[in-house]
């Protein structure tokens, strides 16, 4: 994926959770050794509190944009973007909608 999508890129930044298996060392275990390093060199990885994870949050959004509005097939990505646009008005309009916050 990184080759596909990627090719060029010097570096890529992902942000993760803490689960296990997302470090580099997953790597090794699914690659050679040269390869596993070419790719892990690439990387950069942020990872997300274990606790009270902002993703967590994220995940909940996306989920409901997949339920309320890509729940059909969108015939082409002008359509997408008009559609997710006024979802997201709409979303941002609402009184139950999420209440963004940052605590230290």
């Amino acid at each position: 994926m990184v080759d596909e999508h990627y090719p060029t890129a010097r570096t890529i930044v992902l942000v993760m959770d803490n689960l296990n298996t997302h470090d580099k060392t997953s790597l090794y275990e699914a690659f050679e050794p040269t390869e596993a390093k070419r790719l892990a060199d690439k990387l950069e990885i942020h990872y997300t509190p274990k606790h009270g994870s902002w993703l967590n949050m994220a995940e909940i959004e996306f989920s409901h944009l997949s339920r309320q509005c890509l729940d059909r097939l969108i015939e082409s990505k002008e359509i997408l973007q008009q559609e997710v646009t006024a979802w997201m008005n709409e979303r941002n309009q609402q009184k139950n909608c999420m209440e963004w916050r940052f605590t230290r």
